[in-house]
Parts: C-alpha cells; structure tokens; sequence
C-alpha cells in the first residue's frame, strides 16, 4: 500500500522548500503568497527502497492575518485525516510562536508518526536552539536546513521506518482497478455502470489501510478489485478543498491499484489536470487506460475518434503507447471493452519476459544500431535482463553506461514495445556496469 506524508506547519516556515527537496522537483514555489498554483503540491518521493507520496499543505490557503489559525487548523485536519506519516516544520529563528503550540495541540491528539522538523539549522548554535522545540511534547526533533539539505537525510530515514513497503502486504493476486479523473468527470456513473446495480459483491474488503476500500467482483468471466476511495463522504461545501480532496483521493487510488482507468471529458479534450493525473500515474509505474467520458454528446464524423486520440497521445508525449476508449457512462457504451483493456494492461504489466528471449532479440536491435560514440569512446552492451521489481523494468549491462543518453534510452524502450506487449504500461530501463 502506498505511504502519504503530509507537511504541515504555518506560513513562511520553509515548507515548500522542504517540499522541493523531498521530491526533487524544481517547481520552487517558496514564494509564499497566497493563490500559489495548486497543482504543484503533491509529488512522489523514494528513499532507502521506500516510496512515498508528499502533500504540501502550505498551497491551500489564503494567506491573510485574521484567518491564518482558520486556515492551519483546516491543513492539519485534512492532513491528520489522510496522511499516514505527518512532518511538522518549524522554524528555529522565531522559536515556538502561539500558532506552533494550536497545531501541536492539535497533533498530540492522534495516534500518527509525527516528525518534528525543525528548519534554517545552518550552525551549531541554532541546533543548541532547536531543543526548545522539544517543549512542543511532540517526542523527537529532525534539525534540517531545507536550502542546504543538512539534516534531511536523517529525517528521512526516521520517515521511512514508518511507511510500508509493497512486500509488507501478502496480497492475493488479483487485479486491482481504479476510476480516477478530475472532479465531475463521472467517475460515480461510470463505475456504476461498470458493476451494475446488482453489484456482485464477492467480498468488500473494507478498510484496507488510509480507507480505500477494495470491492471484489466477478463479472463477464473476470474477477477483480475495484477500488473505491470513500471519496463520497461529504466534507463541508467549501469549494477550495474540492479540488484538493480529489488530488489526494487520486494518489490513494493509484498507490492501491494496478492499472488505473483514467477518466477524461470528452467535451473538454485533454487538460492540463488530467496530464498532471496521468504523471502521477507513471511515476508510480501503474498501468493505465484513458476513457474518454460523454463521447455520446460530441458532434462526430467518421474518422473523428482518430483525430481525437492522436490529440490525446500528442499531449501524452513522450507516452504513447497506451489504450483509448470513447465510452459513454450513461449509454453504456463499450463499457465490457473497458474491463477487457483493463485486464489486458494488467497482464502487460505483470509479463516476466525470459533473459533468452530478451537477448535474442534486444541484442539484434543493438548491434543494427550501436549506442553513438561519445568522445570517441564506443559504447558495447552485452546483456539484457528484466528485474524483479513490481513494474517492468530491465537492466542493460554497458561498458560505459555512463554515456549512453536519453535518446538511445527511448530508441531502446521504443523496439522492445514493438517486439513485446507493454501497451498500458511504463517501463523503466537501467543501464549498468557490466
């Protein structure tokens, strides 16, 4: 099961840039002014064989005075409710201010790993002053500089003792699917139509950590999990969470599933949203199929399902392989073929492919076309094999791997999609010392 952190603490404490180290992006976002895009604050995150999702809190709110307790009390709330590991950034140049103590109030209620990072450490005497954070009875003090990294090492690998792994979890194997899209996109329907009001519950699962919640069934011959993130407790009419509560019930759901069906309008066409839900999707190496929703209500001539999916996969660039199927939720349209594809992808994502066959054919593809030279250097790869992680992933072993560039690394992902089905699914290739 997936692991989410959540970083919470008030305004102008450093958690952004926390953030951007944790997960490396360089979206920097450290100005801390209110409307700050909101898309940029969650991002996936690995360390020590560990992966992990981060949710900055800091980008929900409308920085303004008199709401500020308002507004930190709404981030922790959300943040104790779906995270399961929360990091507390404070900032040792001020000391414990009033709004420090409402949140530690707040945390020392729940029963959640809570790591206390005390952030702008940069000499020995402001680590002599971070101890006055220890007052907050919140247990441990992680002292970190976020601009220099000092100190985040040590904070991660505390982080990481709380997060499950893949491997923690003996699960049966069966397939797990999940629905996600952007609000409003007719995700409820479709999955209704899916199952059909009969709902041919084999066994709910409930509960299976942080409340997604696996529903078995057994329909047209196939038996899969469905994965229903309680996504339909009604939290309070405030517009602003709406946004933020799908982002995070979408991580939930990629992290559980296997292959996710990505929900898209067709009236809309493909947008900055649904892109950003898609990396999410990769990043986490999860299968996926694009629905294209409400197909019954666009205007259409003969070839207008070509044209509208090379649009798609011109946007999903460099992605490309991946299934597209126009349905319709309401009408019923193609919905059988949707659990087919579904299944399909999964077996994709699931292939073993044996070291022979894998070098029989990739070193063929490489001795037509080498690796290019760099400085003179010629580059050899000698062997091939896919490794035993959960996603499909190979190494190729190399004289100078160190050379090799991104082209050759698409040339190369590019030829084994051709000779072996990974439609659906991202792969990832190593290039190793030999």
């Amino acid at each position: 099961m997936g692991n989410i952190v959540a970083i919470v603490g008030r305004p102008n404490v450093g958690k952004s840039t926390l953030f951007n180290r944790l997960t490396e992006s360089k979206q920097a976002i450290v100005d801390e002014v209110s409307g700050v895009t909101r898309d940029r604050h969650y991002g996936h995150s690995f360390w020590n064989g560990r992966d992990f999702s981060v949710i900055d809190t800091g980008g929900y709110v409308i920085n303004s005075d008199d709401i500020f307790e308002k507004e930190i009390r709404k981030q922790v709330m959300l943040a104790m409710n779906e995270a399961n590991i929360i990091i507390f950034v404070v900032d040792v140049e001020i000391g414990i201010t009033d709004l420090d103590e409402t949140v530690a109030k707040m945390l020392r209620k729940i029963n959640k790993p809570i790591l206390v990072a005390v952030n702008k450490v940069d000499n020995n005497e402001r680590r002599y002053d971070a101890n006055e954070f220890y007052g907050l009875g919140l247990g441990d003090i992680y002292p970190i500089s976020s601009i220099n990294g000092s100190g985040t090492g040590e904070l991660l690998d505390e982080l990481v003792k709380h997060c499950t792994g893949e491997d923690d979890v003996e699960e049966e194997e069966i397939p797990k699917f999940a629905i996600v899209g952007r609000p409003n996109v007719g995700k409820s329907t479709l999955i209704n139509t899916l199952i059909g009001e009969e709902r041919n519950i084999v066994t709910p699962l409930a509960g299976t950590t942080r409340d997604s919640i696996l529903t078995r069934y057994t329909k047209f011959k196939h038996d899969f999990y469905m994965i229903d993130t309680a996504g339909l407790r009604k939290k309070g009419k405030v517009e602003e969470d709406l946004e933020f509560y799908s982002v995070l019930r979408s991580i939930r759901s990629i992290e559980t599933a296997d292959v996710c069906l990505l929900l898209l309008d067709a009236t809309r066409g493909i947008e900055h949203q649904d892109l950003n839900i898609l990396s999410l999707i990769l990043k986490n190496r999860k299968g996926v199929v694009l629905l294209v929703n409400k197909w019954d209500l666009v205007e259409k001539d003969q070839n207008s399902t070509t044209e509208f999916a090379k649009k798609i996969r011109e946007k999903t660039a460099p992605f490309q392989d991946l299934p597209i199927i126009f349905v319709s939720a309401i009408s019923k349209q193609r919905v059988f073929k949707v659990l087919e594809t579904a299944m399909e992808v999964y077996e994709n994502r699931m292939q073993k492919i044996p070291t022979s066959t894998l070098n029989n054919h990739m070193l063929k593809v490489i001795e037509e076309h080498p690796p290019p030279a760099n400085k003179g250097k010629y580059i050899r790869i000698k062997f091939v094999t896919q490794l035993p992680t959960h996603a499909p992933s190979f190494a190729f072993f190399a004289n100078l791997p160190q050379y090799i560039r991104e082209p050759y690394k698409r040339y190369l992902e590019n030829r084994m999609r051709e000779q072996f089905n990974f439609t659906g699914v991202p792969i990832q290739i190593f290039f190793r010392e030999k």
